[in-house]
């Protein structure tokens, strides 16, 4: 599908401006997923159990999480620069407090202001993608930012984690932090909203009713789209099992269920990593030929992740073969990819001023799914004397509720597509006939 004649043109400087939004989502993300390499360390250092130790991811993906719609109103209004440098100083802030820390209270803190500022990230890259980039490259710059996004998880399992259990808690993250501020510098100095020409539309309603009306009104219209609630699900669905793998569960189960060393466990995690970036290049080049695929590929990423996560908690004896692990990294390393088609039903659903606030509907759905499925593992080890098999079957509960979601939803958004795509019909003398009423 070729541009529309609004596109922006795209080129070397839209690519030099989106890398910078880029390289601040990616320290992030190394923020964000160095917990995960991490986990068993901070339980000795806070002296907690299983529960408190998922309350760090917890509190983290519930401030994420709510901030997704805030944020989304905040980049429709205030524009992606702000933002993100915003962003960029509260998740420094959060890592140097989390380094510092003497207590499991200012700890907790520490991370729910990195989650706010981490938050801040990937609504604005998406926003810097739709302004700097033609239309038909939307799903694929989606996922080429989701996959350096996870260049950052590889960056905490390959470089944090060794720094870690060499020098120490304290300079491993604090010097972790100092990333943060290198990103700062060319954000506020080069960063633009916008190519020369390209800014968004004068909205005349968004005066009307004050900031109030404007929250209300963007969230509405937002919701309204069967298109942002079907990505929503599909990001709730696909998402979470590698995030949950990731930030914290799967270092602990390999290590204390599976019996592997630190370092095989880690080489497991940086697996998932690694097929995540694969799979990412893939499904952007699938999706952005073939739109007729999301569906589909989506609905088999979860039936895949299931049967293997399935096959290795029922694989009978203590502990499942490596072969079996290695499947279950590779398939969860589809995940991430497979979420990020949820934004390719929000995208067409909406209009370019109400991109950021349709973005962060969608993406509130796999940080929801995350975590709850955070707790309730935590939750279940204390309660089962830490049955990792028990613990892990809450996977499939939410999976099954997005599936018949899912599949609940993708008519009418479907159909609304089709709607807003098909050329005007024109009357028999060349005059536009009146469009076709639309649900």
């Amino acid at each position: 599908m070729s541009g529309l004649p609004q596109d922006p043109p795209g080129g070397r400087k839209a690519v030099a401006v989106w890398s910078i939004g880029v390289a601040v989502y990616f320290v992030a993300v190394i923020f964000r997923t160095s917990l995960g390499v991490a986990g068993l360390d901070a339980a000795d250092r806070f002296h907690v159990n299983a529960s408190a130790l998922a309350a760090f991811s917890l509190l983290q993906l519930l401030v994420y999480a709510g901030m997704q719609i805030p944020v989304g109103l905040m980049v429709d209004r205030l524009g992606t620069k702000k933002v993100l440098t915003l962003g960029a100083v509260l998740f420094t802030a959060g890592q140097v407090g989390f380094a510092l820390s003497p207590s499991y209270g200012t700890a907790l803190a520490a991370r729910a202001l990195l989650g706010c500022g981490d938050a801040m990230t990937f609504i604005s890259v998406l926003r810097l993608g739709t302004r700097w980039f033609p239309a038909r490259r939307g799903p694929l710059m989606a996922q080429l930012a989701g996959l350096v996004g996870m260049a950052g998880n590889l960056v905490s399992t390959l470089v944090l984690a060794p720094v870690l259990h060499g020098l120490g808690w304290v300079p491993a993250f604090a010097g972790s932090a100092a990333a943060g501020l290198v990103v700062l510098v060319p954000l506020v100095l080069f960063l633009r909203d916008h190519p020369e020409g390209y800014g968004p539309a004068a909205d005349p309603a968004r005066g009307a009713g004050g900031s109030g009306g404007f929250v209300r009104r963007q969230i509405a219209d937002s919701w309204r789209e069967p298109g942002t609630k079907l990505g929503l699900w599909v990001h709730f669905t696909t998402q979470f099992p590698a995030m949950v793998f990731l930030l914290l569960w799967g270092m602990p189960f390999l290590v204390e269920a599976q019996g592997l060393s630190r370092t095989t466990a880690g080489g497991l995690l940086t697996l998932v990593v690694a097929s995540n970036m694969g799979f990412g290049l893939l499904y952007g080049q699938i999706v952005g030929r073939f739109q007729s695929s999301r569906i589909p590929l989506a609905l088999a990423t979860v039936g895949t992740t299931a049967t293997l996560w399935g096959a290795v908690l029922v694989h009978p004896g203590d502990r499942a073969p490596m072969w079996l692990l290695v499947a279950l990294c590779v398939v969860l390393g589809t995940c991430g990819p497979a979420s990020m088609i949820g934004f390719d039903f929000a995208r067409p659903a909406n209009p370019p001023e109400r991109q950021g606030t349709a973005s962060g509907i969608t993406n509130m759905g796999g940080f929801l799914a995350s975590m709850t499925t955070l707790l309730a593992v935590g939750v279940l080890l204390d309660a089962t004397g830490d049955d990792y098999r028990i613990a892990f079957s809450s996977v499939f509960v939410l999976q099954a509720l997005g599936v018949s979601r899912i599949l609940s939803l993708r008519g009418r958004a479907l159909a609304r597509e089709r709607d807003r795509r098909a050329p005007a019909p024109v009357a028999s003398h060349g005059d536009p006939a009146p469009a076709p009423a639309t649900a």
